[in-house]
Formats: C-alpha cells, sequence, structure tokens
C-alpha cells in the first residue's frame, strides 16, 4: 500500500561538532574504521552542544557511533559506484556500498572513546577513527555489543578483511622517525595506513611512481616495489 506524506520540508543537519584529525586529506584514509587503531581524533563539541551535561555517564562506554557528514566529497551522486574492494571496475548500487558519494553525504564510523574532557567545553579523545580533519559530525551515540554485534552476519561482496601490505621503511625514513617525539605511535599509523595500500585499485601494481599521504604534520613519500609491499621513502614536512 502507498502513502503519500504531504507538507514535507527538507530537513537541515547541524553540527553538533568537528574533528581534529591525523588525516589531512581524503587519500590515505582507512576504508573503514578501527583498520588504524593508531589514527587520533579528537571530537570537538560546539555551543550550545558543549554542555558536560550532555555526555554525562558516555564516559562508561568503550565506543561511541558517530553520525557525520562527508565534507569533502562532492555534493552529487550516482545509483552506480565502483568499490575499491571489487578492483575499481565493478559496479555496485549506492546504498550496497559505503561509499562517500551519497545523496546526503552521511557517514557513520564506529570509533574508540579513549577519554572525555568537559574542562573547557566537551572534547572526546578517539581512537582508530577514519575521519578527515574538520568532519562535521551530527550525532553521538553509544555502541552496544550485545545488541550490535552479529557474527553471523553475511557480508556480501566483503565477507573477509582485505589482504594487507607489507610496510618496509628506507633508511631515510627511519632516521626521520627515529627524530620524532612520536616515533613509536606514527611509526604504526603509518605501517597501518599503508598496508590498505591506498592507490587506486587500478594502479595496485609494482611501479615506479612515488605517491604521497598527508598524515599529521607530514607528506609520507612512498612506492610500491613488488607485489604486496610498499616502501616508505621519507618523511616530507607538510
Amino acid at each position: 500500500m502507498k502513502t503519500t506524506i504531504k507538507n514535507s520540508e527538507p530537513l537541515q543537519l547541524e553540527p553538533i561538532g568537528h574533528i581534529f584529525s591525523d588525516f589531512a586529506d581524503p587519500f590515505g584514509i582507512p576504508r573503514q574504521p578501527g583498520l588504524a587503531s593508531a589514527a587520533r581524533a579528537t571530537l570537538v563539541l560546539c555551543s550550545p552542544y558543549n554542555d558536560p551535561l550532555s555526555v554525562r555517564g558516555l564516559e562508561d562506554f568503550s565506543h561511541i557511533w558517530l553520525t557525520f557528514i562527508f565534507h569533502l566529497s562532492p555534493k552529487r551522486w550516482t545509483p552506480l559506484v565502483r568499490p575499491p574492494r571489487l578492483g575499481g571496475n565493478t559496479k555496485m548500487g549506492v546504498f550496497a556500498t559505503r561509499s562517500t558519494h551519497r545523496p546526503n553525504r552521511l557517514g557513520l564510523s564506529l570509533v574508540t572513546l579513549e577519554h572525555i574532557d568537559t574542562r573547557h567545553g566537551v572534547c572526546l579523545s578517539l581512537s582508530g577513527a577514519d575521519l578527515a580533519n574538520g568532519t562535521p559530525v551530527v550525532d553521538i551515540k553509544p555502541y552496544l555489543p550485545w545488541l550490535e554485534a552479529r557474527p553471523d552476519a553475511r557480508g556480501g561482496f566483503a565477507p573477509e578483511p582485505p589482504l594487507l601490505c607489507h610496510v618496509v621503511f628506507s633508511n631515510q625514513a627511519r632516521q626521520q622517525l627515529a627524530a620524532r617525539a612520536d616515533c613509536e605511535n606514527f611509526s604504526t599509523l603509518i605501517q597501518q595506513v599503508l598496508a590498505q595500500d591506498p592507490r587506486p585499485a587500478y594502479r595496485r601494481s609494482p611501479d615506479t611512481r612515488i605517491h604521497g599521504i598527508r598524515l599529521r604534520d607530514v607528506d609520507v613519500r612512498f612506492r610500491a616495489t613488488r607485489e604486496n609491499v610498499l616502501e616508505v621513502i621519507e618523511l616530507r614536512p607538510a
């Protein structure tokens, strides 16, 4: 039976806060949350949502859902997209994927809640986030493992984790990492991000081309030296 909704008006979403993260632009961001656990992010709530009362009790949850806007994606959308998981050639319906090119550009991410600071407004420290710097967040909900963990669910065209690349560092890159105060964490972050092979699916073969990913305050330069092997060449100041 068909029903008609009369006098429907466009919905307007207002950000409740913004993300400050390790990822300066979309290239290199893990395609799913939790794949780079070393990724650090902070969600800073804005007025009037930065009242400490709004997060009372949230500290008891280890993970939270963030609903956000893909603000760096184009506003246009198409009914068919090319998932990287399928090599970038096979088309699937946009609603059968997690593509950023969506009608309302809405995203959903499950992240680890590390700490809540309410001394000056509300700041949430997160890990494992797959969000670009400046991402507008429109809602927060606690994750309920007894309800939302479904190990028997079907995974469609992505039933298993993707094959990871082996990441190696040149001598120059190792020396540059050793000079950083965040050496250990940053090294782990680089490995976790590059292991996902952020290159376009149609270019995933050994070649001489040098790629760059903006992470924190540097441009991580890397190349594919062998099949499923990526080498970090150097770290350039961003």
